[in-house]
């Protein structure tokens, strides 16, 4: 424990100061501390009871949020996990990109389990789009990488950024202008197909793209409005409005472990250019992570663990929401966290999945990482670097019990709540809910 608070004295010491804040809904940013799926869609949903408005700010349907309800299952790609709390109001705002097609088969199978959209949802007309060139571009220059691949899911979320960059995307509102949208899909086929044969890929038929996406917009038209003048009126009327992120802060474009990210913006900041509400509006920063590390795909990842990855994959845990991946699994980095922390101005932790650690005896805690002779109390901006260093480790005595059944923090064993307590201070923030299990009631507010 004496090495413990010495690298606790260096970081905290440098970057922190730690503010007390009591739980409360009010405008709350809500972020992934690692490197996606820390189970924030449940968390989303369990906050949700409080808010007004829940707001989708960054990302496509290369995400998936998972929400267990009793003994129905629901995987959200677009639609904000919001839509399954009766009367709330959910927005997909204008930094997402979206696959028009991808949102109607997703809409039409949440109205199939009986969960109400139309009245619920409602979607930025300057949200851009993805088209079937993005995917296979997508697909293309993945392919070209061969060992120095990325990852990426193949949805086309990348390209779909590049063109909003490059001033030739489409947007929402071009695809419910069904006139402008026609002449613009047939300029950007043409050429995007030169691309496409450059790559060897076949071209794409205008015919075919234009009547599935044309069907596809004149379902969505309801739901298409000015999302940032309805948000900010939101605000002045003094609405609780809960932002939701996808991925993590390790997956942000500037923020993240580059060039293994996604092409968004997924910490913080993105929550306000994504929606349009500026940033004096907003009042709390809530990060999720899990009580260990996962990662889903390429780039370096100092804490995994073969021991802990084949123990959650026997206990059937940590495989992709949207891919179905097994997701590369390692012991708690509180580097990453405490920097994430700091990037994000995280005010209140919100940790996940404590359950799947319940049958370990000892269990590793990351503090630091060692490259060569040098040591590092924050995350490397060299990839290579990066991927050299060797995790420092302080070990914790496990507690080898459920957790499932505790409904408060007094029910948890003693070694669960040190455990928590200690990558809480190592992060840097102050815990405030544990997520003991899948369903919204296997939730412990602190």
């Amino acid at each position: 424990m004496r090495r413990l608070r010495a690298w606790k004295q260096i970081w905290l010491g440098r970057f922190f100061s730690c503010v007390s804040l009591k739980f409360t809904m009010a405008n709350t940013i809500l972020v992934g501390a690692q490197w996606g799926d820390e189970g924030k869609g449940k968390i989303i949903d369990v906050l949700t009871e409080r808010a007004d408005i829940v707001v989708r700010t960054q990302g496509g349907n290369n995400a998936g949020h998972t929400v267990l309800i009793g003994k129905q299952k629901y995987v959200l790609h677009l639609v904000p996990s919001g839509i399954l709390r009766r009367g709330k109001k959910c927005v997909i705002g204008n930094g997402v990109v979206i696959d028009p097609p991808a949102l109607v088969e997703e809409i039409e199978g949440l109205k199939r389990l009986g969960v109400r959209v139309d009245g619920n949802l409602f979607i930025s007309e300057t949200a851009h789009i993805v088209l079937p060139y993005h995917r296979l571009l997508d697909e293309q220059r993945e392919a070209r990488k061969g060992k120095n691949k990325i990852g990426t899911t193949k949805r086309g979320i990348g390209p779909a950024y590049a063109d909003k960059a490059a001033r030739t995307g489409l947007r929402m509102i071009d695809l419910v202008d069904a006139g402008r949208f026609a002449e613009l899909l047939r300029d950007r086929i043409r050429e995007n197909n030169e691309v496409l044969k450059a790559f060897g890929a076949k071209a794409l038929s205008f015919a075919k793209v234009h009547a599935i996406y044309r069907e596809a917009g004149d379902k969505l038209r309801r739901f298409v409005t000015n999302t940032v003048v309805m948000l900010n009126e939101a605000v002045r009327r003094g609405k609780d409005i809960l932002f939701e992120g996808a991925q993590g802060t390790f997956l942000d474009i500037d923020h993240g472990t580059y060039p293994f990210v996604t092409s968004s913006n997924t910490t913080a900041g993105g929550a306000c250019t994504g929606s349009g509400v500026p940033p004096n509006r907003m009042h709390k920063v809530i990060g999720v992570m899990k009580a260990y590390t996962t990662r889903v795909g390429e780039g370096p990842f100092p804490t995994e663990s073969v021991e802990i990855g084949d123990m959650l994959h026997a206990l059937g845990r940590e495989f992709g929401a949207t891919t179905g991946r097994p997701r590369r699994c390692g012991w708690f980095d509180s580097v990453v966290t405490r920097q994430a922390v700091m990037i994000n101005g995280i005010d209140e932790l919100a940790v996940t999945n404590l359950d799947g650690l319940d049958t370990l005896e000892r269990i590793k805690v990351c503090v630091g990482y060692r490259h060569g002779s040098k040591l590092y109390a924050h995350v490397p901006n060299d990839g290579r670097v990066l991927k050299e260093c060797q995790p420092v480790y302080e070990e914790f005595q496990g507690w080898q019990c459920p957790t499932n059944k505790a409904r408060s923090w007094q029910d948890l064993p003693v070694r669960a709540r040190r455990y928590l307590e200690a990558i809480a201070e190592l992060s840097g923030s102050r815990l405030s809910i544990v997520s003991v299990g899948p369903d919204r009631e296997e939730t412990i507010f602190l």
